[in-house]
């Protein structure tokens, strides 16, 4: 296979596939979601199956557990898929809304129309959902994607395709509206970084590594986050019971996915009180602790793997049942923490004191601050955007959750009636 020529043959087609998408009327981009959900439920047993074939192949070639869980998909998995298509259906269309009309002194009436970005490459691993996750929100905000998932999902991604396009051509919509590559060639990935002509924007989810490799190569604007360092801060006025509730969701839910937990932080004043209790249900997890000197000496009787924090452990992505904690003075020296070693993710305080509360709000720059709830939360689901395309740290041109309107943009719109500026 020629690389060049398939991507430059994918690049086309995707083009041709937007301009008929951005002329689609919602109610069709929605009979289109609803079906493909419908779809995705009829096939489980065959995505099932052709799933089995990737762990397989995964366990066979090393993958760790985390990363066996991201691979992973089971009914529930599946549904949960179908559910996020069918909420995305139910969003409004971004797609043609019109804001800020107004009227300027020489007559004429400017406002903005929120438009599609054209065509977006997204690059993945491991979770066969985002293929689902992703043609969905280009789908509905009038975008093209060519897909490029892991080669560990090979099998996966290419049975919900399958999914994809039929659902596409039996509401009469072009199978070019959604692309998966189905080569994993890592060639392609570089020709799809590098089409400016075709491809309007990149946005990579996977681990720093992929991300650092793709913004560091390509010659289209990209959407990225590259890790996720989320924090839990245990404030001095924290109720106990949520302090040790939120801790122990936002590290032990899921282990390999961006919005864990990896660092806890607790104020000094009450560290003895917290961290033995919560201690003891890490450790029925099997969570190993990697303590400051302070935190070191109050679980000294801790049951489970306990060692001394390396300065590079604050500054590490885990992606698994590993947590550092850090025993801090006041919630000045927790957001000075955060302000060094925070990927820009999310992060969390646990305070019955809203004075405490706006100051960490306030200071905390992440594309998610929370205020007494688990980090587990910054998802797209849950923020009712429908699926997510990924969480974005930058801060040009989307921040946080990817949903519809981050993949839009917005043009000027001037009505005159004959009108000439003098």
């Amino acid at each position: 296979m020629d690389i060049k020529q398939y991507m430059t043959e994918l690049g086309q087609q995707a083009r041709q596939a937007a301009r008929v998408l951005s002329r689609t009327e919602t109610s069709q981009k929605n009979a289109v979601l609803l079906k493909i959900a419908d779809l995705l439920i009829e096939s489980t047993p065959k995505l099932i199956r052709e799933n089995n074939k990737d762990l397989e192949a995964g366990k066979n070639n090393g993958l760790d557990d985390a990363l066996l869980d991201r691979l992973a998909l089971n009914e529930d998995r599946i549904e949960a898929m179908a559910d996020g298509l069918r909420q995305i259906a139910s969003l409004p269309d971004p797609v043609g809304e019109v804001s800020d009309l107004k009227y300027q002194p020489s007559g004429i009436q400017i406002g903005k129309m929120r438009v599609p970005l054209g065509v977006i490459g997204i690059i993945y691993e491991s979770r066969p959902n985002v293929t689902a996750d992703a043609a969905a929100l280009c789908l509905k905000s009038g975008n093209a994607a060519i897909l490029r998932g892991g080669s560990e999902a090979i099998h996966s991604n290419q049975a919900i395709a399958t999914c994809i396009i039929n659902g596409l051509e039996e509401v009469g919509l072009p199978k070019e509206v959604v692309q998966v590559i189905e080569t994993t060639d890592r060639d392609a990935v570089g020709e799809l970084i590098t089409m400016p002509k075709y491809v309007d924007v990149i946005v990579p989810r996977g681990g720093k590594g992929l991300i650092e490799r793709i913004s560091g190569n390509a010659s289209v604007p990209v959407i990225k986050h590259l890790n996720g360092i989320c924090h839990v801060y245990i404030d001095d006025q924290a109720d106990q019971q949520k302090a040790i509730d939120i801790a122990f969701n936002a590290k032990t839910h899921r282990y390999g996915v961006c919005n864990a937990m990896e660092t806890l932080l607790v104020a000094e004043q009450v560290a003895e009180q917290i961290l033995p209790p919560l201690a003891e249900q890490y450790g029925q997890k099997q969570v190993e602790l990697r303590c400051c000197p302070r935190s070191l000496e109050i679980l000294n009787g801790y049951s489970g793997t306990l060692i001394a924090a390396s300065e590079e452990d604050w500054d590490t992505e885990y992606l698994a049942p590993i947590l550092s904690i850090r025993v801090v003075a006041n919630i000045d020296e927790a957001i000075a923490h955060i302000g060094e070693f925070s990927s820009g993710h999310t992060e969390a305080i646990v305070t019955e004191s809203y004075s405490h509360s706006r100051q960490f709000i306030a200071e905390v720059d992440s594309s998610s601050v929370m205020v007494n709830a688990s980090t587990r939360f910054a998802d797209g689901f849950e923020y009712g955007l429908g699926a997510e395309i990924g969480i974005s740290t930058d801060k040009i041109h989307v921040r946080g959750p990817v949903g519809l309107e981050g993949l839009t943009s917005q043009k000027f719109i001037v009505f005159g009636d004959g009108h000439i500026r003098q």
